[in-house]
């Protein structure tokens, strides 16, 4: 095997944020999510608080209830894009072949550079280093001959980890089946029915049989998984047509409020690159991969440009909506655009700006001023609490 791939985790993101933005709540269980009395979920958590049981997409009230102590902070996303947005930088001066997938994660493809940086986990602790020195936050890093294999790693030593896999069927058969990436809580039941219990019994099976018990997409996917093979668990897009970004949920899931969130994100870090790249695009795309691997995909093409991230999430639910009856367990979920053209004029016809438009115009400026002012921070008047807003 060969190649030299890094999947770079960032540590609780969101709750590592709050604790670094308020050095009180350090070593303490943050919950980053709605207040108790309040409906809703866990976004994140510290670790201190999953030593508790709690993790995300727990409801609050339940949360509560295992961590009375807990400490509950409101998701600021705003912020956490700012910061995941610096980080992104910094890794992707690492090397060309950067490929973000997440608001807290990231590949980087480190084939070959070993004579100009140094063996690979001599540069993962850079990476950390670096990460660490500036943003006072901790990262897990995962290195192998493939994305699959990779991310496997950054997950085998967290919080804090660096991992290399020098021999794939070696490591892999210290996990369990839970621990492969993909394999949800139906695919282990089925498995289990089958009596396989292990990584090493479901490598016995040829790639055949696996697709007469799985189907054809699950039995590749555990054919090829557990060999140590990608099986294409994150693909790389034409950034000159497209521009997208796909989450691969850990455990398949059927929470609305989760599902609902996570495009959300997808939205807002496609519309931030496509202000920040100078495009502009009429057609949304969402991608969805369910339970049981089968796919599909739908897009809408709209009469004028897309305009904001609350556009495009509000684009992005309406196609959910034709595509998921609610209760289908999603293992994959992707928000993308295509079509890409460079700004011009306004549409003929178009005499007027929509408030969408304006929209667009803010998100713009935003980004502009914070390109040129470094640790500028700024945040939408309905994010802040009444008591900022009165003075």
């Amino acid at each position: 095997m060969t190649g030299t791939i890094f999947h770079v985790d960032l540590d609780a993101f969101y709750a590592s944020v709050e604790q670094q933005d308020n050095p009180s709540l350090k070593g303490k269980p943050v919950i980053v999510g709605p207040q108790p009395g309040n409906r809703g979920v866990v976004s994140a958590c510290s670790y201190e608080a999953r030593r508790f049981g709690i993790h995300s997409g727990m409801p609050v009230s339940r949360a509560a209830r295992l961590c009375p102590q807990g400490i509950f902070r409101p998701v600021r996303m705003k912020r956490y894009l700012e910061i995941s947005e610096e980080i992104m930088k910094e890794l992707a001066d690492i090397t060309p072949v950067f490929q973000q997938i997440s608001i807290d994660e990231a590949f980087l493809d480190l084939s070959g550079t070993e004579r100009l940086f140094g063996p690979a986990l001599q540069v993962g602790r850079m990476i950390k280093e670096r990460i660490a020195d500036r943003f006072g936050l901790t990262l897990s890093i995962g290195i192998a001959a493939n994305k699959f294999l990779a991310k496997l790693a950054s997950e085998y030593e967290k919080p804090d980890g660096l991992f290399q896999v020098t021999e794939p069927i070696e490591f892999l058969d210290r996990l369990s089946l839970k621990d492969i990436w993909g394999i949800g809580e139906k695919t282990l039941d089925r498995l289990a029915e089958l009596n396989i219990t292990s990584i090493q019994k479901l490598r016995s099976f040829s790639r055949d049989i696996l697709c007469s018990m799985m189907g054809v997409a699950g039995g590749r996917y555990l054919y090829l998984a557990a060999r140590g093979m990608d099986p294409g668990i994150y693909s790389d897009h034409p950034r000159s047509h497209s521009i997208s970004s796909e989450r691969t949920f850990a455990r398949d899931k059927k929470d609305r409020t989760a599902i609902n969130k996570t495009l959300l994100e997808l939205s807002q870090q496609i519309m931030h690159r496509l202000i920040v790249g100078g495009w502009q695009a009429n057609t949304a795309v969402l991608k969805v991969r369910y339970e049981d691997f089968t796919t599909t995909t739908i897009q809408k093409t709209l009469k004028h440009y897309l305009t904001s991230s609350d556009e495009l999430y509000r684009v992005a639910l309406e196609l959910l909506r034709k595509k998921w009856n609610g209760s289908t367990p999603i293992r994959l979920l992707g928000v993308g655009t295509t079509q890409l053209l460079r700004p011009g004029s306004l549409e003929q016809g178009e005499l007027f700006e929509d408030r969408d438009l304006k929209r667009r115009k803010v998100e713009q400026a935003v980004t502009e001023l914070k390109e040129k002012m470094k640790g500028l921070k700024l945040t939408k008047a309905s994010l802040l609490e009444t008591k900022d807003r009165c003075g």
